[in-house]
């Protein structure tokens, strides 16, 4: 059965849910990844053949889920501990030894144990000096006692503050101390013989923690030194050793940490010198440390472009590249992995009760809104996590055992980003002081829609963007210029001058002679992309031509230098903006009819209408009236008349 055919209540009650106490959670990491199915084969193949991978994509799509499922397919392979010993022949030259996982701890016990009876076997040393010259001093005194008394009593004062300070001076001195400490080897990574390969996160860490550090000793003589062994420190690349090591925004390492561990990789043994030149651990560097690990690097797509050369190259070379999927197929079994989903955040946050039906339905159509097309589900699952718990923190608050449909709903609403908190505020103001009136009608004035945020958000927040247009004649004759202010991005620029060549087109009238002024209204952050050109276009013809625009219709779209209208992005977050600023229609490109997804509060509170080409656009914004009707069927005219046919038999009227 396609889902596609069946409303999710439907669906759902289909499939004998009730709640997500039904749902097993997989026990396995990897089978807990949703939608990732090719990522998921080639996390396979690079665990058992111990290839790197680079994983690119959006965030919260499953990349540090996939990584760390890694090392339940690594081919196993003995573990070792790394230990650092002192080189009596060049102290800042640490020797690096290996042994079999569990061994290391059992080697340095033995040292110290060693230590422990050099130590107690200085101090009998020590004790038998003191007391032997005590004792000598004892029986020089009593030797000398009867024939001079003084002289004894001299010898013997002076016998015990000798033995004294011989002790002081032996027993405090911090050299002896040191001698100890440099017998015991230190331990730079350990295991125990049963554990899993090590997964290490290192995303974020600086060039000490990734590639291992030797720290500062304040002290450089007197004895009083630490002695250089062991102020040696791991990097997660030697902790990573038979392991995965995972680096989420690897373009943010810096250049020369990325030329580290592309020799790392490289040679699968990395010496750990002191990162800071001013430390006194610079001049240390230790015989290189075993580092044989599987790097999993991540980020978005802007990585690639900020990734060294050598390293993506070895990766290329000796690895993967995957391209991350950020929605996946609105179907059956797709639904049932999102029911798991919602399972899986119930059980990994532990303080949320579980999810009734109605409120898994709730999250599969949030899921749809957010995919952005007709028939796909979002995998952004780190948001749609983040709302699951939100709803759940709300049915704690009201001490309910399960969360319904009427938590998710109120969670919505507490978990919009800060850029929809911001849209709502900025229609609140655009409609206090009357930058767009939502009614009546006006000569050149046009409520085009626009999103904020970026494309890296899982949805996009919208709002109602006023444009005006007014035509002046040209301040030079036959070199009229079209003027657009409203801080412009670059493509934002280039839409106006294509909607200049439909002007030509269909108004039919020598724009040379004019000047052509737009103006968009409010754009504090500035305008960018291209989906106001229908919006421009309508604007522009009715200044020109003088026919009125209806104000209760709002309108987004792209249009080619054709008069064609091309689908745009956050096409749903467009239309509940003109819901929510009380418009009563909105003109969509007819390519996104099948992508607007509303909610329940949305849902039935406009009309949409679907538009191929700018007659759709016109005969629906302009105002009825002689002039509107004669203008437009010169347009449609114009308008090739089979594409016209086409377009207009495919073509949904309204909902």
């Amino acid at each position: 059965m396609d889902a596609n055919n069946n409303d999710v209540e439907e669906w759902l009650s289909n499939q004998g849910i009730k709640s997500t106490k039904d749902i097993e959670v997989p026990k396995l990491l990897f089978n807990q990844v949703i939608g990732q199915e090719k990522a998921g084969e080639v996390i396979k193949k690079a665990a058992i053949q111990k290839r790197h991978v680079l994983l690119i994509g959006e965030p919260g799509t499953g990349k540090s889920m996939l990584a760390q499922s890694m090392v339940d397919f690594l081919p196993k392979e003995d573990l070792e501990d790394i230990l650092c010993f002192p080189n009596p022949e060049d102290p800042n030259k640490p020797r690096i030894k290996t042994f079999p996982a569990g061994k290391g701890k059992e080697i340095v016990k033995q040292y110290q144990i060693k230590a422990e009876r050099e130590k107690k076997d200085r101090s009998k040393s020590l004790l038998f000096i003191v007391f032997s010259i005590i004792l000598l001093g004892i029986i020089l005194a009593i030797v000398l006692y009867k024939s001079s008394p003084s002289t004894a009593i001299e010898i013997l004062f002076f016998a015990i503050i000798g033995a004294a300070f011989i002790y002081i001076l032996l027993a405090m001195n911090p050299a002896a101390a040191r001698i100890e400490r440099v017998m015991v080897p230190k331990i730079l990574v350990s295991h125990n013989p049963n554990d899993k390969p090590p997964f290490i996160d290192s995303t974020g860490a600086h060039s000490g923690a990734l590639l291992g550090d030797v720290r500062h000793d304040p002290f450089q003589s007197g004895g009083l030194e630490t002695p250089a062994h062991e102020r040696v420190e791991a990097g997660n690349i030697q902790k990573a050793d038979k392991g995965v090591l995972f680096i989420d925004e690897i373009n943010l390492l810096r250049p020369e940490d990325q030329q580290a561990l592309l020799t790392a990789m490289q040679e699968k043994k990395f010496a750990i010198s002191g990162q800071s030149e001013r430390s006194a651990g610079a001049m240390v560097q230790t015989e290189p440390v075993p580092c044989d690990f599987v790097l999993v690097a991540a980020g978005n797509l802007d990585a690639i472009k900020n990734m060294h050369p050598a390293l993506r190259s070895r990766i290329r070379g000796y690895g993967y590249e995957v391209y991350m999927n950020d929605t996946m197929d609105d179907n059956d079994e797709n639904r049932r992995k999102l029911v798991q989903f919602v399972a899986q955040e119930v059980a990994k946050d532990k303080k949320i009760p579980p999810f009734d039906a109605a409120a898994i339905v709730e999250i599969i159509k949030e899921a749809q809104k957010r995919a952005g097309r007709k028939g796909k589900l979002t995998l952004r699952l780190r948001e749609l996590g983040g709302l699951v718990r939100i709803a759940g923190d709300i049915a704690v608050s009201k001490k309910e055992t399960i969360v319904t449909a009427e938590d998710v709903n109120a969670a919505r609403d507490l978990s919009k980003p800060v850029e929809q908190q911001i849209a709502d505020r900025a229609i609140e103001v655009k409609k206090l002081y009357k930058m767009f009136t939502g009614q009546g009608s006006a000569v050149g004035k046009v409520n085009g829609l626009a999103v904020m945020g970026s494309s890296e958000m899982a949805d996009f927040t919208g709002v109602v963007m006023p444009i005006v247009a007014e035509v002046t004649p040209a301040q030079h004759p036959n070199n009229g210029t079209v003027y657009a202010t409203g801080k412009l991005g670059e493509i934002a620029k280039e839409a106006v001058q294509n909607v200049a060549a439909v002007i030509k087109k269909i108004s039919g009238k020598n724009i040379s002679d004019m000047d052509i002024h737009v103006q968009f209204i409010g754009t504090y952050e500035g305008v960018e992309g291209d989906s106001a050109s229908v919006s421009i276009a309508t604007a522009i013809i009715s200044a020109i031509e003088n026919i009125p625009i209806d104000q209760t219709v709002a309108m987004t779209g792209s249009l080619s230098v054709r008069g064609d209208v091309l689908p745009v992005g956050g096409v749903t977050a467009k239309v509940e903006a003109a819901i929510d600023s009380g418009l009563s229609k909105v003109i969509v490109p007819l390519a996104n009819y099948n992508d607007i997804i509303l909610d329940e509060a949305h849902k039935d509170k406009i009309e949409i209408i679907a538009a191929a080409t700018i007659d759709d656009v016109l005969s629906n914004a302009l105002v009825k009236g002689p002039e509107e009707e004669q203008f437009l069927e010169k347009v449609k005219n114009i308008i090739h008349p089979v594409s016209k046919e086409i377009t207009t038999s495919k073509r949904p009227n309204a909902v």
